[in-house]
C-alpha cells in the first residue's frame, strides 16, 4: 500500500505542474487551441524543472507545487493586466518598472472579468487539495531524502540553464517553430506560452553588437556627416518649446468618431493649412504605454526598432552621458530645462535627464499649487508652468524646454468631482471613450491658449505639440480597425510666432521628428541628425510598429543606423556633445 501511494504522489507531482501551466496560460486564451504544440511540450519542461528546483528548496512536493502554483497565479494575473491596460505582454524589464506602476496604478480599473475569477477559483481550488498531499516527515532515511532533493535541485537548475540557453539560440527556435519576433510581442506570447516566451525574452536585458559592428567604422560614419562648426556669436536662435502630451490622439485614425462636438477643434484648424504651422501624423512604438520610450526615440533620434519589444532605454539602457537634443541645443548656449508634472522617479527620469545633457528639472515636487483634472495635474496647470519658466530665463539667452504632461493618463472609467465629460461618442455606447474624448478636448483648449500667448511675445519662439501613443484597449475597442499600425498614429503640430514655411500632411516617425523641429526653426543640425535626414529619404517611416520604404530603400544605411545606434548608447567614450 505505501509503495501504491509513493506512486500516486509521483504521479500527481508530474501531472500538478501541466495543469498548473495550462491554468497560467488560461488567464489570456485557450493554450490548446493557440500554443503550437512543440511550445506546450516546453513550456511543460519550464514548468517541471521549476517544480523539481522547488523541491529542493521546500524539502517536501506539496510545498514546492504550492510555492509554483502561486508564482503562475500571480503572472498570470499580471500578464492579464498588463495586456488590459498595455495591450503588450509583460516582459522581463516590466520588473525594472514596478515602482512606475504602482504610481500609476489607482487610476486604472481592475475588477476582475468573468474569466479571470474562474481560474483564479482553479487555482485556488488547486492549492487546496495539495493539502492531501503529504510530505514525508522524520524517519531513518529524512536526511538521506533531504540529499536527495538537493541533488535533484542542483542538476534541475543545471539543466534549467541549458535549456534556456537552447530556448533563446535562433537555431533551435526556427527548428522547432518558436515565433522569435520581438515587434509582435502579444503574437508571440499567445503562440509561444508565456513561461517560453519570458524565457526567450532574458536574453534581450543585454543587447548585442550589430553584425561587423566595429567603433572606429561608427566614430567614422559620424564624422563623415558632421557639419561645419557653426559660429555661435551673434546668432539669434528662437526658444524652443516641445510638448510631449500624455495620450493625445486622435482617434479619427482608427474609424468614424461620431462625437457630440469637436474634441480638438484648435488643432483640426491647424491641420487645415495654418500660417507659421506643420502638421502631420506620427508614428510612434509604442500603444496605450511605456510613455518613455516615445520620449527616449525624440530625444535622441534612435529607434526601438533595433531594441526589445516592451524594453524600456531610460532602465535598462542609458548609465552613462549621451547625446541627444537636450545635450547639442545646451552645447549651442540655449538653457534647457524639463517639466514634468508627476513624480521624478516615473521612469527614472531624474536620474535620466542629466545624462541626456539637461540643465533643469521641474516634477511635481517643485510646483506651487498647480490645479489638478481627475488625479493628475492639468494641462492648462501645466501650460501655465510652461510660460513660468519662459518668463524666468535669462534675457538673451534661449530656452529649450522639453514637457511630458499627464492629465490624459489612463484609465478612463472612474468618475470624479473635478472634471464632468462633456463629449459623447454618439452609437459607440462606451464611457471610457467619451472621458477620454473629453480629457482631449481640455488639452486643445490648453494649447490653444498657450499659442495665443505666444503670439504677443517678441522673442521668436517655435513649438512643438505631439502625443506619446494612443490610449489603451478600454478606449479603442469601440472601433472595427484591421490595420495594427494605426493603433501607433498620433497627430503633431510645429507652430512658430514667426514666419516658418507652413506646411500639412508631413508624416513622420518620432525618431525623425527633432530633425524636422530644427529644421523647421532654423538651427543647423547635429551630425547624427544629418544621418537620419540621409536615412529618412529611404525609410520615411521607421518605428517598432511600422517601416515605410521609398524605392528601393538603402540596407546598408538602415544597417549603419542600427551601428550607430548602438555605438551612442553602449559603446560612446568621454563627454555627451
Amino acid at each position: 500500500m505505501e509503495k501504491v501511494l509513493r506512486t500516486l504522489k509521483c504521479l500527481i507531482f508530474l501531472i500538478a505542474p501541466v495543469v498548473i501551466f495550462i491554468l497560467m496560460e488560461s488567464y489570456e486564451h485557450n493554450p490548446f487551441a493557440e500554443v503550437r504544440p512543440e511550445a506546450f511540450w516546453f513550456n511543460i519542461i519550464l514548468f517541471e524543472l521549476l517544480a523539481l528546483i522547488l523541491l529542493g528548496i521546500a524539502g517536501n512536493g506539496r510545498g514546492s507545487l504550492r510555492i509554483l502554483a502561486v508564482l503562475a497565479m500571480a503572472f498570470g494575473i499580471t500578464n492579464h493586466y498588463v495586456m488590459a491596460f498595455r495591450s503588450t505582454p509583460f516582459v522581463p524589464w516590466d520588473l525594472l518598472s514596478i515602482r512606475t506602476a504602482a504610481s500609476v496604478a489607482g487610476n486604472y480599473d481592475f475588477t476582475p472579468d468573468g474569466r479571470m475569477i474562474i481560474v483564479t477559483l482553479l487555482f485556488l481550488a488547486l492549492i487546496g487539495c495539495l493539502h492531501f498531499l503529504k510530505p514525508q516527515t522524520g524517519g531513518l532515511y529524512a536526511g538521506r531524502r533531504r540529499i536527495v532533493y538537493g541533488i535533484m535541485a542542483l542538476v534541475s537548475t543545471c539543466i534549467l540553464i541549458g535549456f534556456t540557453g537552447r530556448l533563446q539560440d535562433e537555431s533551435f527556435q526556427n527548428r522547432h517553430r518558436l515565433y522569435p519576433f520581438l515587434f509582435t510581442p502579444a503574437y508571440m506570447t499567445k503562440v509561444n506560452g508565456m513561461a517560453v516566451t519570458f524565457t526567450m525574452n532574458l536574453a534581450y536585458l543585454k543587447i548585442d553588437k550589430p553584425a561587423g559592428y566595429r567603433t572606429e567604422d561608427a566614430e567614422a560614419l559620424l564624422q563623415q556627416y558632421a557639419g561645419e562648426e557653426e559660429e555661435k556669436t551673434d546668432v539669434v536662435y528662437p526658444n524652443i518649446i516641445v510638448i510631449m502630451d500624455e495620450a493625445f490622439s486622435d482617434l479619427a485614425v482608427l474609424g468614424e468618431v461620431n462625437a457630440s462636438q469637436d474634441y480638438m477643434p484648435f488643432v483640426h484648424s491647424l491641420q487645415e493649412g495654418a500660417q507659421n504651422t506643420i502638421t502631420g501624423y506620427l508614428n510612434v512604438s509604442v500603444c496605450g504605454g511605456n510613455t518613455a520610450d516615445t520620449e527616449y526615440e525624440f530625444l535622441t533620434g534612435n529607434t526601438m526598432r533595433f531594441l526589445p519589444a516592451g524594453s524600456i532605454p531610460y532602465q535598462q539602457y542609458i548609465k552613462n552621458e549621451m547625446p541627444s537634443l537636450a545635450s547639442y541645443l545646451t552645447d549651442l548656449g540655449y538653457a534647457s530645462y524639463t517639466l514634468h508634472p508627476y513624480y521624478a522617479s516615473g521612469w527614472e527620469r531624474n536620474r535620466v535627464y542629466p545624462l541626456l545633457g539637461f540643465d533643469t528639472s521641474y516634477f511635481i515636487e517643485d510646483l506651487t499649487h498647480p490645479a489638478y483634472l481627475r488625479k493628475y495635474v492639468s494641462d492648462k496647470s501645466d501650460m501655465e508652468e510652461i510660460i513660468r519658466i519662459y518668463e524666468s530665463k535669462k534675457e538673451g539667452t534661449p530656452a529649450f524646454i522639453f514637457n511630458v504632461t499627464m492629465q490624459n493618463h489612463g484609465g478612463y472609467t472612474d468618475t470624479y468631482n473635478n472634471f464632468r465629460e462633456d463629449i459623447t461618442a454618439e452609437g459607440k455606447n462606451n464611457a471610457s471613450l467619451d472621458q477620454y474624448l473629453s480629457l482631449i478636448k481640455r488639452t486643445d483648449e490648453a494649447f490653444e491658449e498657450l499659442i495665443a500667448y505666444f503670439k504677443e511675445q517678441e522673442e521668436p519662439t517655435i513649438l512643438l505639440l505631439f502625443g506619446d501613443h494612443q490610449p489603451n484597449n478600454a478606449v479603442a475597442k469601440s472601433f472595427d480597425c484591421t490595420d495594427e499600425t494605426l493603433r501607433y498614429q498620433v497627430p503633431y503640430v510645429i507652430w512658430a510666432n514667426y514666419d516658418i514655411p507652413g506646411q500639412s500632411g508631413v508624416d513622420t516617425s518620432v525618431n525623425y521628428l527633432s530633425t524636422h523641429l530644427l529644421d523647421a526653426a532654423g538651427v543647423p543640425r547635429y551630425d547624427y541628425q544629418n544621418f537620419l535626414a540621409d536615412l529618412e529619404q529611404y525609410y520615411p517611416i521607421l518605428s517598432a510598429a511600422r517601416q515605410e520604404t521609398a524605392g528601393a530603400g538603402n540596407e546598408e544605411l538602415l544597417a549603419d543606423y542600427d551601428k550607430l545606434q548602438y555605438y551612442l548608447l553602449f559603446d560612446r567614450k568621454g563627454e555627451s556633445k
